[in-house]
């Protein structure tokens, strides 16, 4: 990474490292209309309950939220579509074959601009059991007492 590129994070998805247990990451591209990137430029998404999941051998994030521009006429794009991401081959075969294995599944992490671009961070990831979510809060609420004292 170039320190000329400037990262400004849009959104996260606080949820996904409770829910989920992160083994892997990747960077994707998104393909946007203009109205989404003004709309995000305000900050306007919602992966709460986002995922990627493959079409056809492409990857595409579904379910995410990208609120209309309020200033978009007609022309103004739907706040939930399929959108497809951008990975080369070597990267989309790896991944395939890894969401091939039982109970894994690809989430986004965090939505950003690099640049002029907007990249969306995926992890693939394992969801928690409800007793590894109570250890999560359990090795938070120690981490805030230490800080305390």
């Amino acid at each position: 990474m170039e320190n000329s590129e400037k990262i400004k994070i849009i959104g996260t998805n606080r949820k996904a490292y409770y829910q989920y247990i992160v083994l892997k990451k990747y960077e994707a591209g998104i393909v946007l209309m203009g109205t989404e990137v003004k709309s995000l430029r305000e900050a306007k998404v919602n992966m709460q309950e986002a995922y990627a999941a493959f079409i056809k051998d492409e990857l595409w994030l579904l379910n995410c939220h990208i609120s209309e521009y309020k200033f978009g006429n007609i022309n103004n794009h739907e706040p939930v579509r399929n959108r497809k991401l951008l990975l080369n081959k070597n990267e989309l075969r790896k991944i395939k074959t890894q969401l091939q294995e039982k109970g894994l599944t690809m989430i986004p992490l965090q939505m950003y601009f690099r640049g002029a671009k907007v990249k969306v961070e995926l992890g693939i990831a394992k969801g928690k059991k409800l007793f590894d979510k109570r250890e999560t809060i359990k090795k938070r609420e120690t981490e805030r007492k230490l800080k305390r004292i």
